[in-house]
């Protein structure tokens, strides 16, 4: 059995009332357990983590023993770029070709120049070739359509950030709300 993957694993943290807040590593999360901070939903199959005296089920899914207030918009804006680049599946949103991270660039969809803001929902993935071809205009006016639907674009990116970890980890999809929301799923197709 390997160990070093199931310790630098990523556990699904609920809020209390099962609100998805984001992932934590499996070592945080065991100690949590042991402390009482939470309790376990699910559990990563059959793994286990073993100390000289004791065995601990490594824990997949867990949720806080009491809620916690959350701010949203400070939570949003931390590694945006790299959110950003997950959520467009590091895709050029013009062209399409996938790139690495070094690669691609963050295009402002209305620009900085016609009023565009510096949101989420405001910026793709974008190929340097097609950012600087697109320049200052709108993708109408610089006729390069957007390859996923605008609308698509305001999810939040922390649940976009959820859901490319979920993609390996189906036990968490429940807590996602992933078979509610076809949106989700299509961010995924359209990318």
């Amino acid at each position: 059995m390997e160990v070093i993957p199931l310790i630098t694993g990523r556990v699904l943290l609920l809020n209390f009332s099962y609100e998805p807040l984001g992932t934590i590593g499996v070592a945080r999360a065991i100690c949590m357990q042991v402390c009482e901070k939470l309790y376990v939903e699910e559990y990563d199959g059959d793994n286990v983590l073993r100390s000289p005296s004791v065995e601990f089920k490594v824990p997949s899914v867990v949720r806080l023993r009491n809620y916690v207030h959350v701010k949203r918009k400070r939570r949003e804006n931390t590694m945006k770029r790299v959110r950003i680049y997950i959520r467009d599946r590091y895709r050029c949103q013009y062209c399409g070709d996938q790139k690495a991270a070094k690669d691609l660039t963050l295009d402002h969809i209305l620009p900085r120049a016609q009023g565009g803001a510096t949101t989420p929902q405001n910026l793709v993935a974008a190929c340097k070739k097609c950012n600087q071809r697109k320049g200052n205009r709108t993708p109408e006016q610089a006729r390069m359509p957007l390859l996923t639907p605008q609308k698509l674009l305001r999810l939040g990116l922390d649940h976009v950030l959820l859901c490319h970890y979920a993609e390996s980890r189906p036990e968490w999809k429940k807590y996602l709300f992933m078979a509610d929301f076809a949106d989700t799923n299509d961010v995924a197709k359209a990318a």
